[in-house]
C-alpha cells in the first residue's frame, strides 16, 4: 500500500470520526434542549402548584375562622335547641370542609415536593448533558484540527510528489 493510499485512508478515517463526533454533539444539543424544555414545564407546574397551595391555605384559614365563629354561635345559642341543631350541623359541615381542604393542601404539598425533586433531577440531567455536549464539541474541534493537519500534510506530500 503506497504512502498516498495510507494518507487517503487516514483522511477518510479522520473525516468519518469528525462527522460522527458532530452527529453526537448535535444529538447531545438536541437532548439538552428537550430537557431544558421539560425543566421549564416543571418550573411552570411548580409555580402553578405554589399558587394553588397559597389559595388552599387561605381557604383553610377562612374555614377555620368560620368554624370558630360557628362554635361561638353554637355556644351562645345552646339554650335554643333548634338553633343548636342547625349550628351543630353547620359545625359538622365546616369541619368536614376543613378536613377536605386540609387533605387537599397535604396532597398539593406532596405534589409540589415531588415536582421539586423532579425539577432537581432534570437540572442535574441538563448539567450532565451540557458537560457531554462540551466534551463532544472539544472532540470535534480536536478531530477537525487533526483533519486540517492531515489535509495540509497531504497537500505538502502532493506538492513534493509533483516536484519529482
Amino acid at each position: 500500500m503506497s504512502m498516498m493510499d495510507k494518507l487517503k485512508e487516514r483522511i477518510n478515517t479522520l473525516r468519518l470520526e469528525a462527522e460522527d463526533a458532530q452527529g453526537k454533539a448535535d444529538e447531545a444539543i438536541s437532548r439538552v434542549k428537550g430537557l431544558e424544555q421539560d425543566l421549564l414545564s416543571k418550573e411552570q407546574e411548580i409555580t402553578s402548584l405554589n399558587h394553588k397551595n397559597t389559595l388552599l391555605e387561605e381557604e383553610v384559614e377562612k374555614l377555620e375562622k368560620q368554624l370558630a365563629e360557628a362554635k361561638t354561635a353554637a355556644e351562645d345559642g345552646a339554650a335554643h335547641g333548634t338553633a343548636n341543631e342547625s349550628l351543630t350541623r353547620k359545625i359538622s359541615q365546616l369541619e368536614t370542609e376543613l378536613e377536605d381542604a386540609d387533605k387537599n393542601l397535604r396532597d398539593t404539598t406532596e405534589k409540589l415536593r415531588v415536582t421539586d425533586i423532579k425539577a432537581e433531577q432534570y437540572e442535574r440531567k441538563v448539567s450532565s448533558l451540557e458537560v457531554d455536549c462540551d466534551s463532544w464539541e472539544k472532540k470535534y474541534e480536536e478531530m477537525s484540527t487533526k483533519y486540517n493537519e492531515a489535509k495540509a500534510e497531504l497537500e505538502e506530500i502532493n506538492k513534493q510528489l509533483e516536484s519529482f
